[in-house]
């Protein structure tokens, strides 16, 4: 028999002070019985009930568990790489706070939705930066969530070649078949055009490895101006750059991979769509354990306890008063 609490203070003053009160009890009672020269025989029996009840009730408090019964614990998961563009053009603010900002706040939703998968983080503009290689430790990835910004990466552009090449090679490192393949997911999270020229080659890539891809935009088509630490970006003519979402190339990314595309914008936020769509894949089988599961068994020592009670209120002792 195994308990799930070991003999505390609770349980030893219960013990103690049914001895110490029952003691008095018993004396004043038998001094009675002497003195009218009684039998005793049913207040020994009501003792011996009350102690039993009374030790059953403490075996319950301590959860007694017992058996032999065993279960399989299975763990199952996913590998999922989310790459965040840190282009300027993000610091924009047609979707409030700004358009990093609500990533960053909708990532630590994902997170938290996959908080019992690998999650890795990769930042790009034309060149891709592992933030956070895949990791089980949601703290540490939401403290590289919050680290994010623009200024981390060179701003020359946006290329979505280098992320999706890192990612890929990052999930597919080891020697795995291809059914295991389908669990790892890459997010690729932009508001601008592609302009590499090897991003077809990697889509196709990924397409091949059966890794799934979903994209997602953030911007408006209305667009906004840029902040800086001087005002607003200009172009070349001294006029305010405004970015809009481009989701053209999102789009035909994940329609070639075989993917989903998702958008946040000012009255439109498809996360919950998106975490939907990851769930629907099934995870890969990492690891099956078999656990000890016995059960806590207090019930049964309580109800012995309760029925004792009853037939202890059945059972009368008459004590006469001087």
């Amino acid at each position: 028999m195994k308990w799930a609490h070991d003999i505390g203070i609770f349980e030893i003053v219960a013990i103690l002070a049914f001895i110490l009160f029952y003691s008095f009890y018993l004396i004043r009672l038998l001094r009675i019985r002497n003195a009218l020269n009684t039998s005793i025989r049913r207040s020994v029996l009501k003792l011996l009930l009350r102690s039993i009840y009374v030790l059953l009730m403490i075996v319950a408090l301590l959860g007694p568990s017992f058996g032999d019964t065993t279960r399989e614990v299975k763990s199952i998961g996913k590998d999922i790489f989310i790459c965040v563009d840190l282009s300027e053009s993000m610091n924009a603010v047609d979707v409030q706070p700004s358009r990093l900002e609500k990533v960053k706040f909708e990532l630590k939703n994902i997170a938290e939705a996959f908080s019992s998968d690998r999650i890795g983080l990769i930042m790009f503009s034309n060149e891709a930066f592992m933030q956070c290689p895949l990791t089980y430790d949601n703290n540490a990835l939401t403290l590289f969530i919050q680290s994010l910004n623009t200024d981390l990466v060179p701003s020359t552009g946006t290329d979505f070649g280098p992320p999706l090449k890192m990612a890929l090679d990052k999930l597919t490192d080891e020697k795995q078949t291809q059914a295991k393949q389908t669990s790892k997911i890459i997010i690729l999270i932009s508001d601008g055009e592609d302009f590499g020229e090897e991003t077809e080659d990697v889509s196709n890539e990924v397409e091949s490895s059966g890794i799934k891809l979903f994209t997602l935009g953030v911007g408006t088509e209305r667009g906004s101006k840029i902040p800086t630490r001087r005002g607003f970006k200009k172009n070349r003519s001294g006029e305010d750059v405004i970015s809009q979402l481009n989701d053209a190339s999102l789009k035909k990314l994940a329609a070639d991979t075989g993917g989903k595309y998702f958008e946040i914008n000012e009255s439109r936020n498809d996360v919950s769509r998106l975490i939907s769509a990851i769930n629907d894949i099934e995870g890969e089988l990492r690891d099956a354990k078999t656990m000890d599961a016995k059960a806590n068994k207090y019930f049964y020592f309580l109800s012995i306890a309760f029925f004792l009670m009853l037939l202890d209120l059945v059972i009368n002792v008459k004590v006469i008063r001087i």
